[in-house]
């Protein structure tokens, strides 16, 4: 008994077949293109994400025994909103993705008229170009055509999970739960539900909108005709930030992890409580048991991080791979000064503000690429950081998960940072173990989270070091280059 488990990134596609011992015995990746179509913007082709997932699928079906397979779960890129064609399946305009700016303006607008209080009441977040309603919103006033038929029935609009559902049962399920829902800003936090007054706000259709289901159970069947031949129950769905909290097994009030990926993710358990943040962390839906019981989660969501490395290899081509970063950046004792704010698409949580833009300060005619590749680092340590310490509760440790916690002097520098132990675990593809801990759940090959808990292990444990004098000064440092970033778009 195995699941099959679907991670739709944001620069690719992994599909992983994950045993009853909580091992991964296959898994598969297929990249897919980013579209830039001007600055600010980001855009995905959804036809483009679906053969993608095919395709990792197809690759790692190859490696295993199909007749094993329980189930599927689905964890996804969130916020990234997409429209397609009820009956045909495809898709009039491509997916405005989640690091998408272009709606700077309606958030500027929709805060003057006074909305930002009561939408953070309503939903835990607030009014800025990362979540979903205002790209929507977006679409309706420059695409009056493709709203129309939005309007009339013809599309549905989804998040990547719903738009895969679509696709792997023929259109015969429009789905999505709550921690994916949670983020459209058009679901009430409270009820965990939509909510027509929210609706009304951004111009959304009510209708047009995926049926809310739980995180876990017999949610769909995939249609053999168009998935490779599986008939399977799709029995977990989650954001993938929910779904690496799930998949480190964080499942007691005050868990927290932090997922490096494209960019960097905080989460911290709140159980059945909805917590309410007053320094710039978003409420937010964790996961829903089929019995229809809430787990919410407080969440610091930083922008650019693994991003910066990719900026680093692809736009400066002064590394060849993210995974020498850390080699190089270990040929200098220190950054020697400079520091990197890697605001390359506003900055996140704790700050929020889309007009900030990426500033290198403190560069001299002795900096060196070692120097650079350091502050990057450096700089996705002090980001998380800066939303650490705007949780409400201390932490004794931190699980870290994501491509980039495979960095060694990343995971050192962040726990003397944080000043307490980094937990690396054995399994870093945490995102998609979480989905196929949930569809586990929802088949039976798990009986209980606490027999989840128990398929944890550690690899390897980071002790902060002892100076905090220096990591204070550092820090501080960096908090006076964020300032200076701010607002630069606006200059």
């Amino acid at each position: 008994m195995s699941i099959l488990a679907i991670d739709a990134g944001t620069t690719g596609v992994t599909a992983v077949v994950v045993t009853p011992d909580g091992r991964i015995a296959a898994k598969g990746y297929q990249e897919f293109a980013q579209h830039f179509p001007q600055p600010g913007w980001v855009e995905h082709s959804p036809e483009e994400i679906w053969q993608a997932t095919i395709e990792a699928c197809r690759e790692v079906l190859g490696q295993v025994d199909r007749s094993e397979l329980k189930g599927v779960g689905i964890t996804n890129q969130r916020e990234t909103v997409l429209l397609w064609d009820r009956e045909t399946l495809g898709s009039p305009r491509r997916a405005i993705v989640w690091q998408d700016r272009r709606t700077a303006d309606i958030c500027t607008r929709l805060r003057d008229e006074g909305h930002e209080e009561r939408v953070a009441e309503l939903t835990g977040l607030r009014l800025d170009p990362y979540f979903s309603g205002t790209k929507l919103a977006w679409i309706a006033e420059h695409e009056p055509h493709t709203w129309a038929l939005v309007e009339e029935g013809r599309y549905a609009v989804g998040t990547v999970d719903s738009y895969l559902v679509a696709r792997m049962t023929r259109g015969l399920h429009h789905v999505t739960d709550v921690s994916n829902a949670c983020r459209t800003l058009l679901m009430d936090l409270s009820t965990g539900d939509w909510s027509d007054e929210l609706c009304s706000l951004f111009g959304v259709p009510r209708d047009a909108l995926p049926e809310l289901v739980p995180n876990w159970g017999e949610l769909a069947v995939t249609d053999p005709r168009v998935f490779l031949d599986l008939s399977l129950p799709i029995a977990g769905i989650a954001g993938d930030q929910q779904s690496a909290l799930f998949g480190q097994t964080c499942f007691d009030v005050g868990d927290s992890k932090c997922t490096y990926g494209t960019g960097s993710f905080v989460l911290t358990n709140c159980g059945t409580e909805l917590p309410r943040s007053e320094a710039g962390l978003l409420s937010t839906a964790a996961w829903r048991s089929p019995d229809g019981e809430l787990t919410y989660a407080l969440e610091g969501s930083i922008f650019v991080t693994g991003a910066a490395v990719q900026w680093l290899r692809d736009g400066l081509q002064i590394v060849g791979s993210a995974a020498e970063t850390a080699a190089i950046a270990s040929t200098v004792p220190s950054a020697d000064g400079v520091v990197f704010v890697p605001a390359l698409t506003g900055l996140g949580a704790p700050h929020w503000d889309p007009h900030a833009r990426g500033l290198i300060i403190g560069v001299t005619r002795g900096t060196t690429r070692a120097h650079l590749v350091r502050a990057t680092l450096e700089a996705i340590a002090f980001e998380v950081r800066d939303v650490l310490e705007t949780m409400p509760a201390s932490l004794s440790s931190l699980r870290v998960d994501g491509g980039a916690s495979a960095n060694d002097l990343l995971c050192q520098v962040q726990a003397d940072q944080v000043g307490v132990p980094v937990e690396r675990p054995q399994l870093v593809e945490t995102t998609a173990l979480g989905a196929a801990f949930l569809a586990g759940l929802g088949t039976g090959v798990w009986s209980s989270t606490d027999e989840l808990r128990e398929t944890w292990a550690l690899d390897r444990s980071f002790t902060p070091g002892r100076d905090r004098t220096a990591y204070d000064a550092s820090h501080a440092r960096w908090r006076e280059a964020v300032e200076r970033s701010k607002g630069w778009a606006l200059v």
